[in-house]
């Protein structure tokens, strides 16, 4: 002799002991689906943002096309990022000192130095003037200064 699950009833709620099987599945769906999202957005704990904002420095446009390589202090490549339509790039790495190195085909290189503090949010703004760069890396000249510099030296020396 059994009980039988699909007669049980609960008197004082008028509900099978089906439905209350499926209100409780649903609850615990959506709390494992919640507790998941939770445990996803939340930061880890000994991280830091680093959010790079790369514009034109004339007209002060986003520009998209550049690529920022995230480098330790010894020059180490730890990533590379591609800024989106707005020019932002963002990206989580560890507490640290940090060297920015922004470089796009139509523009000059431009690098840039920063530190990262645990659980916080470090935004760099990077403008890039037009032109583009010879060598690269920290020591890069914009190709018209060179020309100008070269104009000066040899056709106008006394200027």
């Amino acid at each position: 002799m059994g009980i039988s699950f699909r007669i049980l009833k609960f008197p004082w709620l008028n509900i099978s002991f089906s439905r209350v099987q499926t209100f409780i599945g649903i609850a615990a769906g959506i709390l494992s689906i919640t507790g998941a999202l939770v445990a996803f957005l939340k930061p880890a704990p000994d991280k830091s943002e680093l959010v790079a904002i790369v514009q034109d420095a004339k007209t002060e446009k986003a520009v998209s096309g550049a690529t920022i390589e995230i480098l330790t202090l010894q020059n180490a490549v730890v990533t590379t990022l591609t800024p989106d339509w707005y020019g932002k790039a963002r990206c989580t790495l560890d507490e640290g000192h940090y060297r920015l190195r922004v470089s796009h085909p139509r523009y000059g290189a431009e690098v840039r130095e920063v530190q990262l503090v645990s659980r916080q949010s470090t935004e760099v703004h990077v403008q890039l003037r037009a032109g583009t760069s010879v060598g690269g890396g920290s020591g890069s000249v914009c190709i018209g200064c060179a020309i100008m510099i070269f104009r000066r030296v040899w056709f106008c020396p006394a200027a």
